[in-house]
């Protein structure tokens, strides 16, 4: 059961370019992130390994990459 305490949304269009993709796999220590040549995908399995250190968040455009806490109610 993937992602109990973390969700990492990625928007569609930067999703699909394999440049950004390249680059979160690279920030991500926690291999959170998978890159191909038709962008990235999610590593569900790895979704609660996130160490919430923002590397993803500055490796992406603004505001295309978001770090959801699920336990947080606020």
């Amino acid at each position: 059961m993937p992602g109990l305490f973390i969700d990492v949304q990625v928007n569609d269009d930067v999703a699909k370019d394999p440049d950004v993709a390249r680059k979160l796999e690279e920030s991500c220590s926690v291999d959170i992130f998978k890159a191909s040549d038709s962008g990235v995908e999610i590593v569900e399995e790895n979704l609660d390994e996130c160490v919430l250190c923002d590397l993803c968040l500055a490796a992406a455009p603004e505001g295309s990459v978001r770090v959801v806490k699920l336990y947080d109610q606020g």
